[in-house]
């Protein structure tokens, strides 16, 4: 893959600052970088902390979507899902509101300062939501050990769950608690087990996941994606890191070209942000969005545009990740 100049890359850069109306990741406002590339705009949207060396992944992926083309799309738009964060069950309708049509809820579970009985509350407003026949699976982002995991799943199974998102950190951790759970028939998915693992494909020569969740930018790109998701061999789930519509557009992109697409895909998450950088955002209408790369507005551009001081951080962010990158090219 080519891999533009630095001061191409600085110059076709651009910082903003999207509100969220809802907290997620500890996060109330969402700060990440477009660029114009000579295939459309894509986006650089590594999350504040993480390190150079995995931001440099996100890099190469806003690189080869916006400086090569794209692979086929077999299909034209994307089934994806609702992303509830870990609000009070009395808040789950109104942040359900914000998302048209979706049959398919994720839930936020084992956050960080919460109680397993806030979890139950959460999926049981969620399921109420969505009704007998929508779908209802929990992600737990690595907070469970084995043991927790087991005692969660037992509590969360009357919900008729589509699956469990990485209830544990370590692949042997999934493992585990997949042969201690294998008689409820709740399948278990890998994510960070997949786009944060030195080895990817790990966690499925292990026996340890029954699909695996995959995002464009953070595993380098569509392209690295697909060879993933070829190697591992199991059914894939497309999913967004808070993305604005650029970022969604890559993961769409993604998703139209798996060769196999079951389950609804994470790439609704502009849901959560209050504003966009394009005119029409890549939202669910009837609980779809199409295969597009959207043109980013100008005067959008511009009412979200961070500090000075922000945007300077992120210069000298993609400065140390551009200088990752040329090596392997």
């Amino acid at each position: 893959m080519h891999v533009p100049d630095l001061p191409e890359l600085l110059e076709r850069m651009h910082v903003v600052a999207i509100p969220l109306h809802t907290r997620f990741r500890g996060q109330s406002v969402r700060e990440l970088a477009v660029l114009e590339g000579p295939e459309g705009w894509t986006e650089f949207s590594p999350f504040l902390e993480y390190p150079d060396e995995e931001a440099a992944n996100w890099l190469r992926a806003a690189v080869e979507f916006g400086w090569s083309a794209t692979p086929a799309a077999i299909r034209p738009e994307i089934m994806v899902n609702a992303t509830l964060p870990a609000v009070p069950a009395a808040e789950v309708a109104r942040v359900l509101a914000h998302y048209d049509g979706c049959r398919t809820v994720k839930v936020k579970v084992a956050e960080r300062g919460q109680v397993l009985d806030d979890d139950v509350a959460r999926v049981r407003a969620a399921r109420a939501a969505v009704g007998p026949e929508g779908r209802i699976r929990i992600d737990a982002n690595g907070g469970w050990n084995v043991d927790e995991a087991e005692h969660a799943v037992h509590r969360l199974a009357e919900f008729d769950l589509e699956y469990v998102e990485q209830p544990c950190a370590s692949v042997p951790e999934l493992a585990e608690l997949r042969e201690r759970i294998a008689y409820l028939d709740i399948p278990i998915a890998a994510d960070e087990s997949v786009r944060k693992a030195e080895d990817p494909l790990a966690v499925a020569r292990a026996g340890a996941a029954d699909l695996v969740i995959v995002k464009a930018q953070p595993l380098g790109g569509v392209a690295r994606a697909l060879e993933i998701v070829a190697s591992a061999g199991l059914p894939a789930v497309v999913s967004s890191a808070l993305e604005s519509s650029v970022g969604i557009a890559m993961g769409a992109h993604l998703a139209a070209a798996l060769p196999e697409l079951d389950y609804d895909c994470g790439l609704a998450t502009v849901d959560l942000f209050e504003g966009d950088i394009v005119r029409e955002s890549l939202v669910p209408h009837d609980g779809r969005i199409p295969v597009t790369r959207p043109e980013v507005d100008p005067a959008l551009l511009e009412r979200y545009r961070a500090p000075a001081a922000r945007e300077q951080w992120w210069r000298e962010r993609i400065t140390r990740c551009h200088a990752l990158l040329v090596p392997h090219t």
